[in-house]
């Protein structure tokens, strides 16, 4: 835990602190079930129904708004690393130094990420695919590359996804030969092997190896926005290089379908297009246009991020909507059953925000 003023750098990068908080924001908001409610099959038809449901990840193959969450939270990270070497190079850490960080907080990312699917047995089981564990493997790959020309960065991503495609069509393990087809792939006989296998959601621990592009392309962001270049000449590279990925990606769609649940290479490209171009979009927004005043809102959960997706995560939401309950369903109650379930996801995802809010007036940063 830190209490201290560095948040108050006027360097700082408020949009990516802005990127990072409405991300998170986001991310605390499944914890309220807040999106599942609006999600009801009574809405079915309606224009909430429709919203609703590019908060769900697609079955399958194609893409809605939710599947872009992790790959944001991958390219945030990213992003704000050459921010976080050069403050440390600043206060005169070694390499040695720093690379024992890396590695430390790798392995926390790791533990954490592990330990939260242990929670919901209440037993040891191995598993490795959510954003936490994902990021532990992300985060080491992407540093040992991001000394390295942008060149060798850029060619490092696109060879991981290449491995990637290859491995997938190539696997020759009779039942787990199809490459683009559910539980039948190579990710999913890999997590067979050791146990961790998500049969019923389709989600494969390899996604770690494709995903790790989007962090290496946020560092090249990260590193762009740090050069010497005019703000209009940053912005004009990552909407260029934005719109590549999403023009490139759905084209691929045809010959490497688009499935987030097991990160091909089509989605990843995609992906990491949107992931650009909102960053372009905030950058503009927040660093180039000054319209900051507001964006506080996300700002302060983009402070601790850690904290509140795992306080969110390991019963937090769950503890205060309990609270909270009797008492909604007491003055909402005569509203219907659905309206006070979301009023009550409503207040919850209120009372996480206020937490962050709390937290950064106090200058309390809980970080790894």
């Amino acid at each position: 835990m830190t209490n201290s003023a560095s948040s108050q750098n006027p360097e700082r990068l408020l949009s990516l602190d802005f990127f990072r908080g409405a991300t998170m924001f986001l991310l605390i908001a499944e914890f309220t079930h807040l999106f599942s409610t609006l999600h009801d099959p009574s809405l079915e038809g309606s224009f909430i129904y429709t919203i609703a449901e590019q908060f769900d990840h697609h079955p399958w193959n194609g893409l809605r708004f939710w599947d872009l969450i992790q790959p944001y939270f991958m390219f945030i990270v990213g992003v704000a690393m050459p921010y976080s070497l050069a403050n440390r190079l600043k206060r005169g850490q070694s390499h040695a130094q720093i690379t024992r960080h890396v590695l430390q907080r790798a392995f926390l990312l790791l533990f954490l990420g592990w330990a939260l699917y242990c929670i919901d047995p209440g037993k040891i089981v191995f598993r490795f695919q959510n954003v936490l564990a994902q990021l532990a493997v992300t985060y080491i790959l992407a540093f040992l590359v991001m000394k390295k020309p942008a060149w060798v960065q850029i060619i490092f991503s696109f060879l991981l996804l290449a491995l990637t495609e290859i491995i997938y069509r190539g696997f020759p393990v009779e039942g787990f030969n199809h490459a683009f087809v559910a539980n039948e792939n190579f990710g999913t006989w890999l997590d067979l092997q050791y146990g961790g296998a998500d049969l019923q959601g389709h989600w494969v621990s390899f996604n770690a190896i494709p995903t790790t592009a989007h962090t290496i392309w946020g560092v090249l962001a990260g590193q762009l926005l740090m050069s010497q270049r005019k703000a209009g000449q940053k912005l004009k590279i990552l909407l260029i290089v934005g719109v590549i990925g999403v023009i490139v990606g759905y084209g691929l769609n045809p010959i490497t379908p688009i499935i987030k649940r097991i990160c091909t290479s089509s989605f990843v490209i995609v992906s990491g297009g949107w992931t650009f171009l909102t960053l372009a979009f905030s950058y503009w927004l927040i660093d180039i246009r000054k319209r900051q005043k507001w964006s506080i809102f996300f700002r302060v959960v983009g402070m601790n991020p850690l904290f509140i997706y795992l306080f969110a995560h390991v019963g937090g939401a769950v503890f205060i909507e309990a609270i909270l309950h009797p008492f909604t369903f007491f003055l909402f109650g005569w509203m219907g059953t659905l309206t006070a379930s979301i009023l009550t996801s409503a207040i919850v995802l209120f009372l996480l925000w206020y937490i962050c809010y709390w937290l950064n007036k106090h200058k309390i940063y809980i970080r790894i």
